[in-house]
């Protein structure tokens, strides 16, 4: 039973360090340049999108970081610049089904 219990704790903490891998892996392409995103959308549909946040590719602004900040509503969300559409988007990181680098 206890056996059984650890064995159960280990797989979700194996479960969360490979999310917070995944996580830092997308967030240092999107500042590195151009990546693409499969996510699954609030409506359930799926969706892939061309994505940065590198300054090369993102439109001139007063205040990126206030920019960005204001979009994050919070950490299971990031807000990214939508290369295709040209426009800010965002995406939750629960969401995510892949992504190219």
């Amino acid at each position: 039973m206890v056996y059984e219990h650890i064995e159960r704790m280990n797989a979700k903490i194996e479960e969360v360090e490979e999310r917070m891998r995944q996580k830092a892996q997308i967030h240092q392409g999107l500042t590195a340049g151009i990546i693409e995103v499969s996510f699954t959308k609030k409506d359930g549909t799926d969706r892939t999108m061309k994505c940065t946040l590198n300054n090369q590719y993102l439109p001139e602004q007063k205040d990126l970081k206030d920019e960005i900040d204001k979009r994050n509503k919070s950490d299971e969300v990031i807000a990214v610049w939508d290369i295709e559409k040209e426009g800010w988007r965002s995406f939750r990181w629960d969401s995510v089904k892949g992504y190219k680098v």
